[in-house]
């Protein structure tokens, strides 16, 4: 009996790690265990939401020039933002610096247009990658083999995300808080002209947010969320949506899975960006022009997950959604993050005269910014 019930406890036991359920790498066996309910879902909403809504922290210092995809990171007793700035001709990625999270100065360019035939030298709007995503955690800017990583979208057109946009890396081993031009890989990671490009990503690539997760959750410690468009039909006319791809070593990358993870089929769900709240990740993005809404906005979400694969999707009011003159056509793409009690969500906010910057909300109120885009402040 002894013999037998051993056999059956091999056996069991090899059944669960064939099919997922158990895992040897997880931190905690029994977080993968649980599931994402409506009540998870809720307490995390709780937790995020900020309904204050500060207001423009950074403004274009001119009428020509545009703010977008705050990356926000703690280096020492400051606080520093990438960005990305764009001013007819392209992306261009900028580093700012604060001592509050609420008052800003721009330090100067990270990634510069090229005067050579790179394939990007046109777009660079850069992102930061292996940042310490634990919620109200120290957001340091983590190296690996002695480098900082950035991603980001590249291409060769002139425009508003015009061409080939494809995902490539850039790193630099001096601190990331210095201006400085980073070094950049010679070819792109992924391209939606690739081999193995899925279905829906067989147009454009666009914005990418990688992790370094030490547990390993899916078998590789590097795991990238992107958005990227496309369609098996008329790539060119598909919807934005989210994957994943992984990495052993931050230089090659494969795809995960063949299909999205966030799919609205319609319009665009974009601009992930990962934070680990207790047991649970949860998935600040953007949505934009989906079936479902009547209002055509966009507008920035939350899903949650337990393994960094299967997210469920937080179906109640949105986190921010466009409701101030200064925001009042688009709000979205989010950076979410907790210091000192207080929830901080950074996000990009477009008038009806497409004027574009860099705004916050918070979970507790601080009053209101001062600036606007009217001030037109050169930072």
């Amino acid at each position: 009996m002894r013999a037998n019930s051993q056999l059956i406890s091999s056996l069991l036991l090899t059944f669960l790690l064939l099919s997922g359920l158990y895992s040897c790498s997880s931190p905690d066996k029994n977080a993968l265990n649980k599931q994402v309910t409506e009540e998870v879902l809720q307490e995390i909403y709780e937790e995020v939401k900020t309904p204050y809504k500060y207001g423009l922290v950074m403004v274009p210092p001119s009428d020509d020039l545009k703010l977008d995809c705050p990356s926000i990171f703690k280096d020492g007793d400051s606080w520093y933002m990438v960005y990305i700035i764009y001013g007819g001709r392209g992306y261009e990625t900028w580093l700012a610096e604060s001592p509050d999270l609420l008052k800003w100065e721009t330090k100067g360019r990270l990634m510069s247009f090229s005067d050579t035939t790179d394939w990007d030298v046109n777009q660079k709007a850069g992102y930061t990658a292996l940042q310490e995503f634990a919620w109200e955690g120290d957001y340091k800017w983590q190296p690996y083999e002695g480098k900082y990583w950035m991603s980001y979208i590249g291409g060769d057109t002139q425009g508003y995300e015009a061409g080939l946009l494809s995902i490539g890396l850039a790193h630099t081993e001096k601190s990331p808080i210095e201006v400085h031009e980073w070094n950049r890989l010679d070819e792109p990671i992924l391209m939606s002209t690739d081999e193995d490009a899925n279905w829906w990503e067989n147009d454009v690539m666009y914005k990418s947010s990688i992790i370094w997760d030490k547990e390993e959750l899916l078998g590789y410690p590097f795991v990238m969320y992107y958005n990227a468009r496309g369609d098996s039909i008329n790539p060119k006319r598909g919807a934005e949506r989210i994957g994943l791809a992984v990495s052993d070593n931050m230089i090659e990358w494969q795809r995960y899975q063949e299909e999205p993870l966030i799919n609205h089929h319609k319009g665009i769900s974009g601009d992930a960006v990962i934070q680990q709240i207790e047991d649970w990740y949860v998935m600040f993005y953007f949505g934009a022009f989906w079936p479902d809404r009547e209002d055509a906005q966009a507008f920035n979400r939350f899903a949650v997950s337990n393994d960094l694969l299967n997210w469920k999707e937080w179906k109640g009011e949105d986190l921010i959604h466009p409701s101030e003159p200064y925001d009042e056509r688009f709000a979205h793409k989010s950076f979410v993050l907790k210091h000192k009690g207080v929830v901080y969500h950074f996000y990009c906010a477009v008038n009806d005269q497409d004027q574009r910057g860099i705004a916050v909300a918070t979970s507790k109120d601080l009053g209101k910014s001062e600036l606007s885009f009217t001030t037109q402040e050169t930072k």
